[in-house]
Formats: structure tokens, C-alpha cells, sequence
């Protein structure tokens, strides 16, 4: 009878294979699931007006309860389904390698060459979209007819659900990075004993740490203590978080600029290939990515009260 061991040494090394493409993954998600979780529960309790809850309320599907938080991952669930490839171009931008800056008309294309297709271009899209039903819920009276206008126009709650989930995504500094490394994607370090890739740990493993350090593993108590600075130490400048110049509903090219800035001065810093980054990565990053949850979620807040509850019409 033929030995099961070399079987058993091939199994071994399939599995020990499989552990490592999961740790030096390249994929771009935004925010991790609880990031974009903690920027929409954040925002759904950020000063809500009655109508923008019953209007962003209207636009779930039932399923959803209610919660926009609940499918805040919705854009990064689909998109590796065939009919939504194209949207993952909208998840981030790429910029010009160690300039630190960003601008629209240079940056905002996908790899073919698109305009438009990065996710300044997406919060703009999808503004656009939610704000051109408004308008029309304000000039037809019908139900029946404005149902069937926003059918022959958009899938609203499509557009609800990618706008929530792209606001969050501006907000992750290496969502606008630098090209030749997909935004720290390329960039192989360890974070503590383990193996990711940058973008990785700005995603998920500095809210994963900060969870486990501060919250007993409890995201809930992390985004109290974040509201808690909103509506605390962080009033006045949440204040200005939300607001847009020239009445703009959205400004997606502010958040954008702050993130590359943030990329350049944090993220990128002292996270060079092959590094260890520990204590000292962690703590002194963590603030950034606790205040830009918090400007997601006031931002989100503020776009969804200037589309459905605006104070000029």
C-alpha cells in the first residue's frame, strides 16, 4: 500500500501557500468592513434632518431595516462580480509618485485612460444622480410618475449605496496614493508578526489593533468614542468638516487633497519595504485614521442633508 505521507507534505504546502497569498494580498478595498461601517453609523447619527432619514430610509431596500450602515460595503461586495469590474477604478485615485498632490483633471482616469473614473469622480457622479431626483420629486406631483422618472433615470438606491461607500473610501489616505505602488498595495511590510501590505493595515489592521487595545474588540464602543470627540473636543472643527464653498453639495476634491497630503506625511513615512512597523507606527497613526472616520461620517451626513433636505428650494 502506497504511503499517504507525501499526500499529507503536499496538502501542507498547499495550505501554507494559501496562508501567504492572504497575508501579502494586493487587494484594494477601502476602508475595511468596519471602517465603512463606523463612517455610515457615524454619519446616520451625525445631526440627521427628518426628511433626509425618511428619504435615505425610502431608498433601502427592506432588507436593510432601515440601516444604511448595513450595506456601507455593498460597492466592495459587487465588484468583483463581472457586471460591476468596471467600478473598481471609482474605489481610489492614483497620483504622480512623491509630488503629494492631487488634481482632477490630471488624475481622475482609470488605467484605459477614462475620465471622470476615479472616486472624486464617483462622489460626483452619484451626487449629481441623487440631487437630479430630488429636483424632480420637488416639480412631480404623481408618485406614480416620479417612480417611474427615477426608474427611466437611475437605480437610486444604487447611487445611495455608492455615494455612502465612496465618501468613506476618499477618506482611507492611501485611497489616493502614489501609482507605481497602487497606493501602498505593493508595499510589503510586517505589521508586528505578521505579513500585509500597506494598504492593507490602513484598511483594517490599525482599527483592528485599536479595537483590541482600547474597546475589548467591541467597534461599537470605537465609534462612540469617536462621536464622542464630534460632538466634543472635535465641535467646532466638525462645524467646518461638513461644509462645501459655493454651495457646492459635495466637495470630494478637498477630501482628496487632505488624503494624499496625509498619505505623504503618515501613511508612506517610515514604511519602506520589508520594515517592521510596531508601537510606534500604531500609536502615532491612529488619531489620523480615528479623525478621518470622523470626517467620513460628517461629511456623509452633511451631502445627504444638502441633497434631501436642502435649505434652498
Amino acid at each position: 500500500m502506497a504511503s499517504s505521507r507525501p499526500r499529507v507534505r503536499v496538502l501542507a504546502l498547499l495550505l501554507m501557500v494559501l496562508a501567504c497569498v492572504g497575508q501579502w494580498s494586493y487587494g484594494v478595498e477601502g476602508w475595511g468592513a468596519d471602517g465603512h461601517h463606523a463612517t455610515c453609523l457615524l454619519a446616520e447619527v451625525t445631526s440627521p434632518k427628518p426628511a433626509t432619514v425618511d428619504a435615505v430610509r425610502s431608498l433601502l431596500p427592506d432588507y436593510a431595516n432601515g440601516s444604511l450602515a448595513s450595506l456601507c460595503t455593498w460597492a466592495d461586495d459587487i465588484r468583483w462580480q463581472y457586471k460591476w469590474h468596471w467600478t473598481s477604478a471609482l474605489h481610489f485615485i492614483d497620483t504622480p509618485d512623491f509630488l503629494c498632490r492631487y488634481n482632477y483633471d490630471n488624475d481622475c482616469h482609470n488605467s484605459y485612460g477614462d475620465v471622470d473614473m476615479c472616486v472624486s469622480g464617483a462622489i460626483y457622479n452619484y451626487t449629481s444622480q441623487l440631487t437630479s431626483y430630488r429636483n424632480s420629486a420637488h416639480s412631480i406631483s404623481d408618485p406614480a410618475m416620479l417612480e417611474a422618472t427615477a426608474r427611466d433615470q437611475y437605480n437610486l438606491t444604487e447611487a445611495l449605496l455608492f455615494l455612502a461607500h465612496f465618501v468613506g473610501d476618499v477618506h482611507q489616505p492611501l485611497h489616493v496614493g502614489f501609482t507605481s505602488d497602487a497606493g501602498g498595495n505593493t508595499i510589503l511590510v510586517h505589521w508586528y508578526r505578521r505579513k500585509y501590505n500597506l494598504h492593507h493595515i490602513w484598511d483594517n489592521e490599525i482599527i483592528n489593533k485599536a479595537k483590541t487595545y482600547y474597546y475589548n474588540s467591541n467597534l461599537q464602543d470605537m465609534i462612540d468614542a469617536i462621536f464622542t470627540n464630534i460632538t466634543g473636543d472635535w465641535v467646532e472643527q466638525a462645524k467646518v468638516w461638513g461644509e462645501c464653498a459655493n454651495d457646492d453639495i459635495s466637495c470630494p476634491d478637498i477630501y482628496a487633497t487632505e488624503s494624499i497630503n496625509l498619505a505623504c506625511k503618515w501613511a508612506y513615512k517610515n514604511a519602506t519595504p520589508g520594515s517592521t512597523l510596531s508601537d510606534d507606527y500604531f500609536f502615532s497613526r491612529l488619531p489620523i485614521v480615528q479623525q478621518r472616520l470622523a470626517q467620513g461620517g460628517v461629511r456623509l451626513a452633511a451631502i445627504l442633508n444638502r441633497i434631501f433636505s436642502p435649505s434652498k428650494l
